[in-house]
């Protein structure tokens, strides 16, 4: 008797497998991968490139780098502000964040982080290569369609072609197979940012956005969205990963001033010392609503842009100003209703701020309480994404292009130069 039972349990849980999995046809997200011998190839440097998908920019000796977005990086020469000259075009796919500390450029190439000396900015060598200092990560897809599964042993994914697949999946409630995407993360992240601490170092300004940046002897980036590395690059031969920390709250943006780091997340801003730049040391968290949030700092002031809607969340659109005086119980001064806010810049109590498709603001931020009620200027007629502000000269990046704005005169604030973006074809 006992051996009938047993037999019928085992019927009964083989009948219960296979009708848990069954065959399926769909439409689906279905990865183009480019593999790592080639993603890995020698670096590749073309002559002067139309803008087409602007990402962050970086600013040193007069030369800006703007990323192409997950394409590479144009070298553009400023001496003559007036006429920004493209120079070259360093091809580099994946690329979203970069940072420079004396003659290196340090980019990210998917999963690993290329050395690029500028020495020459017009004609940059690879230096060095660290594979697999990050992590795997994803584009953005087409979110109607669910996303076919991913092999990371295939390459890195350049995109996708919707078409119809089938696959075997699991009966489950939902009205798309569940694909488990081993950890990976949808990557589409697009301060006045200075990095360094004194000596015989030079480092370059990037803008709010940025989730690398170099100080001391080390590059901070932020990986995934947890995830702060500090890379010991006082060896260029020998760069490694000196210390890694988890953060919550989604983190998305650095910000370094006065030997403090100002990390922004979506769901609030950490602070961190760099008294030892090797491990920073978190003091204090300030939170807010749920937003996407770069950071920028003046004086005992950090400035913070909330963006709801899209991958950030929430459904407010706020300019938040904080007062940091005490770094370890950082507080809310005052709260500004916005419209489309992304990237900010702060000079000399002159607030810029970027408001997506509603152009560039331009506000008086000498009383942090009414900062809203002293606006000098706005450019509506633009997409603004990101800015850095240097004493009298702004450069700003959005959709249309990249803007070089001369603020010596708040009253009459004049446009030098632009490098617009070639339309994309019909």
């Amino acid at each position: 008797m006992k051996r009938i039972l047993f037999l019928l349990v085992i019927f009964e849980l083989v009948m219960t497998s296979c009708q848990d999995k069954t065959m399926q046809t769909f439409m689906a997200n279905v990865p183009v991968y480019m593999s790592y011998e080639e993603l890995r190839s020698p670096l590749t440097v073309s002559g002067d490139k139309e803008l087409m998908q602007p990402g962050k920019i970086y600013f040193k000796d007069q030369f800006i780098y703007i990323n192409e977005y997950q394409k590479g990086i144009h070298v553009v020469d400023l001496s003559d502000p007036e006429n920004p000259t493209p120079k070259a075009f360093i091809e580099i796919p994946g690329n979203v964040d970069m940072a420079i500390r004396n003659n290196v450029l340090f980019a990210d190439n998917y999963v690993d982080l290329l050395l690029i000396d500028i020495s020459n900015p017009v004609q940059p060598l690879e230096i060095k290569r660290i594979e697999k200092l990050f992590e795997y990560v994803i584009p953005p897809y087409d979110e109607q369609y669910p996303l076919d599964e991913i092999d990371p042993e295939k390459g890195v994914i350049l995109s996708y072609e919707v078409k119809e697949i089938t696959r075997e999946i699991f009966h489950n409630p939902y009205p798309w197979p569940i694909f488990y995407e081993y950890g990976m993360l949808s990557s589409d992240s697009r301060a006045y940012n200075t990095s360094g601490s004194g000596g015989g170092d030079s480092y370059g300004v990037g803008g709010s956005m940025a989730r690398f940046l170099t100080y001391d002897d080390y590059l901070y980036a932020l990986e995934s969205t947890f995830k702060l590395k500090s890379i010991d690059i006082s060896d260029i031969d020998e760069p490694f990963v000196a210390y890694e920390q988890y953060l919550w709250g989604n983190v998305e943006t650095l910000f370094i001033a006065d030997d403090h780091m100002y990390v922004g997340t979506s769901n609030g801003m950490h602070i961190l010392s760099l008294q030892q730049p090797a491990i920073p040391t978190l003091l204090s968290t300030y939170q807010h609503v749920t937003a996407c949030d770069p950071v920028v700092v003046e004086g005992d002031k950090a400035y913070v842009t909330l963006r709801a809607g899209n991958r950030c969340g929430g459904n407010q659109n706020l300019l938040e100003v904080i007062d940091i005086s005490d770094k370890y119980t950082p507080t809310r001064m005052a709260s500004f209703i916005m419209t489309e806010p992304y990237g900010l810049g702060i000079d000399n109590n002159t607030l810029f701020v970027c408001e997506g498709h509603y152009g560039l603001k331009v506000f008086d931020a000498t009383d942090p309480l009414a900062i809203t009620s002293h606006k000098m200027a706005e450019f509506s007629d633009i997409h603004a994404y990101d800015v850095i502000p240097l004493g009298s000269i702004l450069f700003m990046i959005g959709d249309n292009g990249f803007y070089i704005y001369d603020y010596s005169d708040i009253e009459q604030i004049s446009l030098l130069g632009t490098l617009p973006v070639k339309p994309l074809e019909e």
